[in-house]
């Protein structure tokens, strides 16, 4: 890569930080000892022109004019989780107007989970719904990365199922994005029928690549996509609008699920979650602009392998890839976007040993 395209990126990094963010570090209190490992975030408040928010306990599931927000939480990605919803709050214009969905893996942790969520974030409206692993694993194979083979990458599939059906509309989230935007400008969009999803697409992307060739080959694989409202496109499933009436009444999560079982018996591509997303929904997905899915930021830990910022405006970054800025910033070697994670970064690394020393 050119020198002077990477101090360019850097530059323009560095501007968008500056412009969007002031560093939160006089904001953040810490809690009392024992409480948690993260900084209690500040409270953001609506504003005058938002709806009237009710109280934090007359708040439900159902309200119809929330921004419904979906994620996943597992300790290994739970440092990411909280920046993002930190970084979702922080630009959001009705941030008492949001309500989280999250979803943990059925067991004790999950209150664990929660107590940590509410320590965080006391004002937060959110709920937790235990994802039963065994709906999954049996239809799991074997991806080329371990990391893909994990339960609750397959969750979003089961949102339709596991949220009351009265959530009839749902942005979901990877735990390795900052938003830093307004969300409801991503929720407002427009999802004409019959799409049951919206994300930015990248139709210039090598689509045959998704899938071996013995799926182009023997399967003829271009006839599974013969019929589709356009040509199928790549799509990153790490943000998506998902409209879930109309994905209860296609049976999308059925869909899915066929196409997993077929790789188990033949194996057509080689990642984990996304190509059965593709073979249903690629060609028929709502096209989002490409400032809410920054991707492929974490680009690769083991080559030192740095992504820069697509060309052109940006509201979400994702840090999808093998590298997460939180790992790399630990060990003293980051990417130059990882600058921009850090102002969101909640964390409290514990006291070192030569500090609890002196102290004692």
């Amino acid at each position: 890569m050119p020198r002077s395209f990477l101090l360019e990126n850097l530059a323009s990094a560095l501007l968008l930080a500056i412009l969007l963010f002031f560093s939160p570090s006089d904001a953040v209190r810490t809690f009392p000892a024992g409480v948690g490992r993260f900084a209690e975030a500040p409270q953001f408040r609506n504003g005058d022109a938002c709806p009237a928010s009710p109280s934090h306990g007359g708040a439900t599931t159902c309200d119809s004019s929330h921004v419904h927000i979906a994620m996943t939480l597992d300790s290994h990605y739970l440092r990411g989780s909280v920046a993002a919803v930190f970084s979702i709050l922080k630009h959001a214009s009705c941030p008492e107007s949001l309500f989280f969905h999250f979803v943990a893996s059925a067991g004790p942790s999950s209150s664990d989970l929660h107590r940590t969520v509410r320590s965080v974030f006391p004002s937060l409206r959110f709920k937790i719904y235990p994802f039963r692993e065994k709906l999954v694993r049996g239809l799991i194979s074997a991806s080329v990365r371990e990391a893909l083979e994990n339960p609750l990458n397959y969750a979003r599939n089961y949102l339709a199922d596991l949220l009351e059906p009265c959530v009839e509309r749902v942005i979901y989230l990877d735990s390795d994005v900052i938003v830093v935007d307004d969300i409801r400008r991503l929720w407002d969009t427009r999802l004409p029928e019959p799409a049951a999803i919206a994300a930015p697409e990248y139709c210039r992307a090598n689509f045959s690549r998704y899938f071996t060739e013995e799926f182009w080959e023997s399967w003829d694989g271009q006839r599974v996509f013969y019929g589709r409202r356009r040509p199928p496109c790549y799509f990153n499933t790490g943000v998506m609008v998902m409209d879930l009436a109309r994905w209860r009444a296609g049976e999308y999560r059925q869909k899915i699920e066929h196409w997993m079982k077929v790789q188990r018996m033949r194996r057509i591509y080689d990642l984990g979650s996304l190509p059965p997303f593709l073979l249903v929904f690629a060609g028929e997905v709502e096209g989002v602009d490409h400032r809410w899915n920054q991707h492929g930021l974490g680009g690769d830990n083991l080559s030192g392998n740095c992504r820069p910022l697509h060309p052109g405006p940006v509201s979400l970054m994702h840090w999808s890839g093998k590298g997460k800025p939180w790992a790399r910033l630990d060990a003293g070697k980051p990417c130059p976007l990882d600058h921009l994670w850090a102002p969101y970064d909640l964390y409290l690394p514990p006291p070192s040993s030569s500090t609890s020393a002196s102290d004692s």
